[in-house]
């Protein structure tokens, strides 16, 4: 019969001190490390047989055979087998030796040589305890490079995503990966001559986006203060202030449901561009993708049973034009009243306060968007639900110039041709302002500031949100956003 945990985590703390009277410090302040385990293989033709190395890392695997043991060491890079032997390594560190569990973090010196079987291995004449593991590590089964019972539990690697990085090398690939795709996107807007730039996180009125927000008090001014549901309007001051580009990479809150697509909390990127509009941005936008792809190598990607390829043109159509493609009726010209009683034929279950952008926003949710797989960019969106967007310039007081990118069925961008009139835009927010007020709790509120900046002349803008959670769940081909997301909230 196995051990309780107790049971293990007092055997563990009993070796910490049994190493302690032997004169060693089971938590030392520092080792010299010289080499990464990735390094070694990559360069063992150079080094093999003649040069010392000296790694650290966490133990992850243990084959004893007498006084001899085949062990994994595993860094940041990668792992690799360490030979500890008796004779070697001389009476009081295989001592040491002996004391040592899985999980342990170990530094280990020695040649670099292979085994008969051909495995690069360092063959240690120094061990140096680092942290003394006192919880066990899950078990993880591996054959022929294949892992098993990889601490698959998937709401514990959420909550506990420490463990789930330390057995599941997939999972820190990730994020590896996210952080490398956020540098390049850096890199990308530099090269284009963007200026990042930081806003308040801690808002006194939000906006920029259709949200529900999160509330909190601040003490020192005595007010209730919300967290951002989007950088817009701040940024929009920038633009306002003199700046021609800039952009913002950063969390943002809002207080909805979670799901396998979305998270309260989430990173977004928005960038605006003086001079250009929703076409130019469009432009971008693809290039960026691109850009992203060939850092990555490669430009199709296997993405929840799709093969999504991002090195093709971006396909481009209209909102109404896809309503008629997939529903098979033009709705550009109902109104309210038309529009609910077509809803309601579709299925559509109306609770009495709905308006105009609901029915839009239901009908496209559920005929259009789970079409749209390959790269689509969907354009000229209705002005009820863009009180932040130009109206097209055909003469149309209905359409406004917009457009959302949609890959695999989901929504990754949201741009604009920015609306820069006040006129116009204090009475759209207004008007957003009235429909909060009859309980549309995604309303954007009115803000007199923003306003107030406004008519101080905004240039022509060009302006762009991407979810950066979202790109990473493509490029990576995670199929839930606490996938990519390293600390997703939890319930108590």
């Amino acid at each position: 019969m196995g051990r309780s945990l107790s049971e293990i985590i007092n055997i563990r703390k009993e070796k910490i001190e049994k190493l302690r009277e032997m004169d060693v410090n089971p938590f030392p302040y520092e080792y010299n490390r010289t080499w990464f385990t990735q390094d070694i293989i990559e360069k063992y033709e150079e080094i093999k047989d003649k040069e010392v190395v000296r790694i650290a890392g966490r133990l992850t695997a243990i084959r004893q055979m007498g006084k001899a043991n085949f062990c994994d060491v595993m860094d940041a890079q990668g792992k690799i087998q360490v030979f500890f032997q008796a004779k070697k390594l001389g009476e009081h560190q295989y001592n040491i030796f002996k004391l040592l569990d899985l999980g342990d973090i170990i530094g280990v010196a020695g040649i670099v040589t292979e085994t008969k079987t051909k495995q690069i291995t360092i063959f240690a004449e120094e061990l140096v305890v680092l942290a003394k593991s006192i919880r066990p590590l899950p078990v993880v089964k591996e054959k022929d490079g294949q892992v098993f019972d990889a601490f698959a539990d998937k709401e514990q690697r959420y909550r506990q995503r420490y463990l789930d990085l330390i057995v599941n090398p997939d999972s820190r690939r990730v994020f590896e990966t996210r952080s490398r795709i956020t540098t390049w996107i850096r890199n990308f807007l530099d090269d284009h001559g963007y200026l990042e730039v930081e806003t308040p996180v801690l808002q006194n009125l939000y906006g920029g986006a259709h949200a529900k927000p999160f509330k909190t008090h601040y003490n020192a001014l005595n007010s209730e203060f919300y967290l951002r549901v989007s950088d817009e309007l701040y940024l929009k001051r920038c633009i306002i202030g003199g700046f021609d580009k800039v952009f913002e990479m950063s969390k943002n809150f809002r207080n909805e449901g979670m799901d396998r697509n979305h998270n309260p909390e989430f990173t977004l990127l928005e960038f605006y561009e003086t001079f250009v509009d929703y076409n130019y941005m469009m432009d971008l936008v693809e290039e960026m993708f691109h850009y992203v792809g060939d850092k990555i190598g490669q430009t199709e990607f296997a993405y929840e049973g799709q093969t999504i390829d991002v090195a093709k043109p971006f396909a481009r159509k209209t909102m109404f034009g896809l309503f008629e493609e997939y529903i098979g009726v033009d709705i550009s010209e109902y109104d309210d009243k038309q529009l609910k009683s077509f809803c309601e034929t579709k299925g559509f279950k109306s609770e009495g306060n709905e308006h105009y952008g609901n029915y839009i926003e239901y009908l496209f949710d559920e005929f259009v968007e789970p079409k749209l797989i390959q790269p689509t960019f969907v354009i000229d969106f209705p002005k009820a639900i863009s009180p932040l967007a130009k109206l097209k310039r055909d003469g149309s007081d209905r359409i406004v110039e917009r457009f959302e990118l949609f890959i695999g069925a989901k929504e990754f961008a949201n741009a604009f041709s920015e609306l820069n009139d006040p006129i116009d835009q204090e009475e759209r927010l207004r008007n957003q302002e009235r429909l909060g007020q009859e309980g549309d709790e995604e309303a954007q509120t009115y803000d007199k500031d923003f306003i107030q900046a406004m008519e101080y002349g905004m240039p022509p803008t060009g302006g762009v949100g991407i979810g950066i959670d979202r790109l990473t769940m493509l490029f990576t081909n995670q199929k839930s956003i606490r996938d990519v997301i390293l600390f997703p909230q939890m319930k108590n």
